[in-house]
């Protein structure tokens, strides 16, 4: 392990939150966000992972309202960024914040991307780029999910931040990894103790996933069936892929990526408004965590 991914693993710490929301760049919720994002620090989360195709610029607003929690993509789409440009927006926010930004990099999925082919083969290429000006491989981490994508996270860069996983899925993955690297996979919760409105809560925002065949792929290579993976999901595949319960329910089921060798878990919270900052919930998770 490098000094630079030894580095990064102290700064992102245990646990990290995961939002589509922050990235936005909607001038009119600009200081809400910042606040919030000053607010996750002070609540003791280690990092900010920016949902959706996000870039530098999405991470420099949240990164100059805080002190010291790290913020990152997760993901910056290979396809809609140029590398030259990835590494650009680095540069200039590593110069004037040491160690706060990390770029998430990864191929999307063939129905969003356009040009999408030959994604590993593409993706080594991209690194090539980046290595090409500079920027060294301790500072990006990769969205892996299969076995080649896996092994180019260990060799090529600090870690892996897996999207949309199981605690079975983190323990394989951490086998293919070895010690050194960062491990972060995403999880969701929906913080509710109920289990048909949770599930009915997860089961929607779960929907728009199962059209991606990278993700309904690895589910099948993990043991689920393709009754599990259709009509918006199995109870199931629900229960494995979100935390829902009471607090001492949702705390073992993040406790659980950890055991299987997750070094950091990226905790995003689903609700039945997933177009508003949930702060409340926010609040609820540090408190469950502490």
């Amino acid at each position: 392990m490098n000094e630079a991914t030894a580095s990064l693993k102290e700064s992102v710490g245990r646990y990290g939150v995961w939002s589509g929301r922050l990235r936005s760049e909607d001038p009119a919720g600009a200081a809400e966000h910042a606040e919030a994002a000053a607010e996750l620090e002070q609540l003791g989360f280690g990092a900010l992972w920016l949902g959706g195709n996000t870039a530098a610029r999405h991470a420099a607003p949240l990164i100059g309202a805080t002190e010291r929690i790290v913020v990152g993509t997760s993901i910056q789409s290979i396809w809609e960024h140029k590398a030259s440009e990835a590494a650009a927006g680095f540069a200039e926010l590593e110069v004037s914040h040491p160690g706060r930004f990390v770029l998430g990099l990864g191929v999307s999925h063939a129905p969003l991307a356009q040009g999408y082919r030959r994604p590993y083969s593409t993706m080594v290429g991209y690194l090539d780029e980046l290595d090409r000006a500079g920027m060294r491989s301790g500072h990006r981490v990769l969205a892996a999910l299969g076995p080649k994508m896996l092994d180019l996270a260990r060799d090529r860069a600090a870690g892996a931040i897996p999207y949309l996983v199981t605690p079975e899925h983190t323990a394989q993955a951490r086998e293919r990894l070895g010690g050194g690297p960062l491990l972060a996979p995403e999880f969701k919760v929906v913080l509710d103790a109920d289990p048909s409105r949770a599930r009915a809560t997860a089961r929607a925002y779960l929907a728009m996933y199962l059209k991606l065949p990278n993700y309904t792929k690895n589910f099948l290579n993990l043991g689920f069936t393709d009754d599990d993976v259709s009509g918006g999901g199995s109870d199931r595949l629900i229960d494995a892929v979100f935390a829902w319960g009471d607090e001492a329910t949702v705390r073992a089921r993040i406790d659980a990526f950890h055991d299987a060798g997750a070094d950091h878990v990226a905790l995003q919270l689903v609700e039945d408004d997933m177009n508003r900052l949930p702060r409340e919930g926010w609040r609820r998770l540090a408190a469950l965590l502490a």
